[in-house]
């Protein structure tokens, strides 16, 4: 999640002049966070969103432009994002790992819009959505405290 949020700071259009070879790998691995998250945010909205925001050059922006267009009617923008969280149930050969990018994705949705979940609320909103087959998972996690 942290990293997902790294991309709101302020990213450079162009490598800066002068950098050192660890600021270019930096800058890099900074710009592919940004595609990575933009990328989820694209694929959450509808098609008339899509159209409207896949022209933008990074998250902040999108972000920004989304704040605009819904912040007088956040509770909406709120209200569809619950919706699509509380029915995202993990579906039968789904890869575990992008349902959980998907739902971390959409909780990260609602703190844009600042609604905060506590991270034990989160873990437990994440889990109640698996398949049954990941209960045994479930139950060692809660039990060693895993984080």
């Amino acid at each position: 999640m942290e990293k997902i949020f790294d991309v709101l700071e302020h990213i450079p259009e162009s490598l800066p002049k002068g950098c050192s070879e660890e600021g270019r790998v930096t800058w890099e691995e900074m710009r592919d966070q940004d595609l990575r998250v933009r990328t989820y945010i694209l694929a959450s909205m509808t098609n008339e969103l899509q159209r409207q925001h896949e022209h933008m050059t990074d998250t902040r922006r999108m972000i920004m432009n989304l704040q605009e267009l819904y912040g007088e009617h956040s509770w909406m923008v709120r209200y569809e994002i619950y919706n699509q969280l509380f029915k995202e149930n993990m579906a039968e050969g789904t890869d575990v790992g992008d349902h959980v990018l998907k739902m971390v994705n959409l909780i990260g949705q609602l703190e844009v819009l600042d609604f905060y979940m506590d991270v034990e609320l989160q873990i437990d909103l994440i889990f109640q959505l698996l398949l049954e087959s990941f209960t045994l998972f479930i139950l060692n996690f809660n039990m060693n405290k895993l984080e």
